[in-house]
């Protein structure tokens, strides 16, 4: 990719992870790289082609990385061991809520869900619909091969990531993305996925 084409959506990505979409101009992005206004129409029709860019590289990171899961679970062995919970969310923290430039684009996306219908339907997949059928998906295997027993999966998935969110709104994307706030996210994470799974053990 052209070099200034790439400099530009890194500065938009920043702008609009900072600010949001509806709140950086083309000119505040020209500012930042130093390039005339111009320069961008080179390399884009408009913001909003800006921001398409930028989501369509979101989705093809976290689709691959939702595929990499899925196919996981389906070749686990029946004698899986008890952490496959942990080692998915791990996979899904790292790699997914604290990347980089994915987390950037959460932030984005929950600046603009509340004034954007097409903003809002793509966070809602990303932050609540994939995640919660993935994990019903994990809930319905685990029980499967006997490591929790039968219950409602759907209600298991809800239980199981609404303090996942908590943590995330407070630590991931309430502020600035340090190393100091994404152990803090993972000590109650990992906290909270322990005591989970000793709560159901003692049902």
């Amino acid at each position: 990719m052209n070099a200034t084409k790439q400099r530009i959506l890194n500065v938009a990505l920043d702008l609009f992870s900072q600010k949001g979409f509806s709140a950086v101009s083309v000119r505040d992005i020209c500012k930042v790289v130093d390039i005339k206004e111009s320069s961008v129409y080179y390399h884009f029709k408009n913001k909003q082609s800006i921001f398409d860019e930028l989501l369509q590289h979101f989705e093809t990171k976290a689709n691959d990385l939702m595929f990499q899961l899925e196919q996981a679970l389906a070749a686990a062995p029946k004698t899986m061991e008890e952490d496959l919970f942990e080692k998915v969310c791990d996979c899904f923290f790292e790699k997914y809520l604290m990347d980089e430039y994915c987390n950037k684009i959460m932030r984005l996306l929950s600046f603009e869900h509340f004034s954007n219908n097409e903003i809002l339907k793509i966070y809602d997949y990303w932050i609540f619909d994939r995640p919660l059928n993935f994990q019903e998906k994990v809930f319905s295997l685990l029980m499967s091969i006997g490591i929790i027993k039968q219950t409602d999966s759907k209600y298991l998935a809800i239980k199981f990531y609404s303090p996942i969110f908590l943590y995330m709104q407070r630590w991931l994307l309430g502020g600035t993305l340090t190393d100091e706030c994404k152990q803090i996210f993972r000590e109650n994470a990992y906290k909270h996925i322990s005591n989970f799974f000793n709560e159901m053990e003692d049902q």
